[in-house]
């Protein structure tokens, strides 16, 4: 049996994520905090995605409640069904409220433990006024009976949370040391050229949606934008060929210059990403708007955001700073004194 070897250290991540850098047991469950508000987020979206494909967008035509003197769905209400799926979706927005609540308390508590974690705050507060823009944008939406660039709004303001969310996930796992660049500056700023045309292409895509049959009413005569759906149609597509174009582009620049091979990987599931829902929308076209695919292509949106933001933040990398350093060697000293006592025992290796 060979020499065992204590170390409090975590071992190198392999996946696209970086290392963990902290190990203790608030920071577990304030990653998997950070996980759970992702999720949401992008459920959230999807449940959008389906009032909006069911023409449940006025289900509750009054707003903040589902009619006027009350805020839930009442039997004399003439929506049917489709007042069931708006309120649903309403009362999912409660539950991102809470979860974003959870994130403010969770990342105060970490700070009065003494981590010291300032860089957290920048995208929980993003989440928080996102939310809160996104309740406005949404009544206004109900307000004018779906106006079409209300909704573009809604929908765009949900990928600015996604984007929000997906940067406190990887936030969590780093240290706080300044951010120390992996690749050249070129490929940072095509990367940067990358996220914009992004941008574009999602702009694009609520123009498509806007004018098409997808309007998330019944009436007979729906707001729908003036453009010609062909031609929106077409160029969303040129747009996102000339994304898919600078995200090859960027995963060979990180092959050949990168220091590690996360920032590769996580550009190659970027481009996994857009040749599926590149697939999904060209089919849904083909085959005229079916709403089950147009629901597909919004959650492989939210999963592009998600992917696109992992793979800018993959080209630099943030250390552990000398106090983090401090509190987990006072840690790891804890944790022997407590094994001394046969309370706790630290990590153990085999080599």
């Amino acid at each position: 049996m060979g020499r065992q070897i204590v170390s409090d250290a975590p071992a190198p991540a392999r996946g696209i994520l970086p290392p963990v850098a902290r190990t203790t047991g608030f920071a577990v469950w304030l990653r998997r905090l950070f996980w759970l508000n992702l999720f949401v987020e992008i459920l959230i979206v999807a449940t959008g995605g389906l009032v909006r494909l069911t023409a449940s967008g006025l289900g509750c035509p009054d707003w903040p409640q589902c009619v006027p003197g009350s805020i839930t769905p009442t039997r004399q209400q003439e929506q049917s069904w489709h007042k069931y799926i708006e309120f649903g979706n309403r009362s999912l927005t409660s539950v991102v409220s809470i979860v974003a609540l959870a994130l403010l308390v969770a990342v105060i508590v970490d700070q009065r433990k003494g981590s010291g974690r300032r860089g957290l705050w920048p995208p929980v507060v993003g989440v928080l006024f996102g939310i809160a823009v996104q309740a406005v944008v949404g009544g206004i939406s109900v307000r004018t009976g779906l106006n079409p660039a209300i909704v573009a709004t809604h929908f765009l303001t949900s990928m600015v949370l996604v984007a929000a969310s997906a940067w406190l996930v990887w936030r969590a796992r780093e240290g706080d040391g300044a951010p120390k660049p992996l690749v050249p500056r070129e490929v940072r700023w095509l990367a940067a050229v990358t996220g914009v045309v992004l941008v574009v292409v999602l702009f694009l895509g609520t123009m498509v949606t806007g004018s098409g049959p997808h309007s998330g009413d019944d009436a007979e005569n729906p707001a729908r934008l003036s453009f010609d759906l062909r031609t929106v149609t077409w160029l969303h597509a040129d747009t996102v060929m000339l994304l898919t174009g600078l995200v090859v582009a960027t995963l060979i620049a990180t092959l050949l210059v990168a220091r590690h091979t996360r920032a590769p990987r996580a550009w190659a599931l970027v481009l996994g990403v857009i040749v599926l829902q590149g697939i999904v929308g060209y089919t849904q076209y083909f085959l005229e708007v079916p709403a089950g695919l147009v629901e597909i292509h919004m959650i492989l949106a939210c999963l592009l955001v998600t992917a696109t933001t992992w793979a800018v933040l993959s080209l630099r990398e943030r250390p552990v700073t000398d106090t983090a350093a401090a509190q987990g060697v006072d840690q790891s000293s804890r944790s022997g004194q407590s094994d001394q006592t046969g309370q706790r025992r630290p990590s153990v290796s085999h080599r």
